[in-house]
């Protein structure tokens, strides 16, 4: 082949390839409209939670974490979830679990919070028939999910292995999930367990996935962990909500420096 002929042919194959590439981050952005479109927007969380941030960043276009509020008489449901993997087959788990999540609630279940975890877990199940048995999907998500009686300040917290932090008189203390998901896993199912707290006007509560905790960063490169996340909690847990968003984007952005973002990132403010 000529010079000339295979020059032609690289540039070719180029434009080939860019248009390619412009094609998929324009489906990408089309899937992260409809992705955004099924959480609940802003307006309706400032509604049921008038004092919160969401520190939402997805590693990819589209998102593997997901939140979700709803209200039912005068309970307030809330969760933060982190499903199997990122990008498209983290985002297809999420709208199964958004759309479940709603499912539950036409279906006038129990307010119960393990139950609602117990019933998620069994469609999820279903829809990906996962049984137990062979090579099958071993697809799920990990979710703290709370409901939340502002009138008597109590709340209901079950987890599927993503705990809760509850802060009070500047001490943390962790409400620990059941270590086992929303999915098939290696233990046999047995119902997840329903926390009863009693909260007080002030308490801080966070949900959140496991991105920041693990990112890569810091002089060595290694993970943020978790110690290092409760200690930052506690240290800006008195300041207003925004700027408490504000003070975990920026100390997010300085750990990893020019290292890339390894994992979808969702934490889940609330003041009481």
């Amino acid at each position: 082949m000529a010079d000339k002929d295979l020059h032609e042919e690289l540039r070719r194959q180029r434009d080939e390839i860019a248009s390619q590439k412009k094609e998929i981050i324009y489906s990408f952005e089309y899937a992260s409209l409809i992705q955004s479109a099924l959480l609940p927007p802003e307006n309706l969380i400032n509604r049921l939670l008038p004092d919160n941030f969401i520190l939402y960043l997805p590693k990819d276009i589209i998102s593997g974490d997901f939140y979700w509020a709803y209200r039912m008489g005068a309970n307030i449901l809330f969760t933060a979830a982190d499903c199997t993997g990122h990008g498209v087959p983290g985002a297809l788990m999420s709208i199964l679990g958004i759309s479940f999540l709603n499912e539950i609630m036409t279906e006038k279940c129990q307010l119960k919070a393990n139950r609602i975890l117990n019933q998620l877990r069994e469609k999820i199940m279903k829809a990906l028939h996962q049984t137990g048995e062979g090579c099958e999907s071993k697809d799920g998500m990990d979710i703290a999910l709370c409901i939340f009686n502002p009138q008597t300040l109590e709340l209901q917290y079950s987890g599927a292995n993503n705990p809760l932090y509850l802060i009070r008189n500047n001490l943390l203390e962790e409400i620990k999930p059941d270590k086992m998901p929303i999915g098939i896993s290696g233990i046999m199912e047995q119902s997840f367990t329903n926390h009863n707290l009693q909260l007080e006007p002030g308490d801080m509560i966070y949900a959140f996935s496991d991105g920041f905790a693990d990112q890569f960063g810091g002089p060595l490169g290694k993970k943020f962990k978790y110690k290092p996340f409760k200690q930052l909690l506690l240290d800006i847990h008195k300041k207003p909500l925004q700027d408490q968003k504000t003070h975990l984007v920026s100390t997010f952005q300085n750990w990893k420096g020019k290292l890339d973002q390894v994992d979808d990132i969702l934490i889940l403010g609330v003041r009481i």
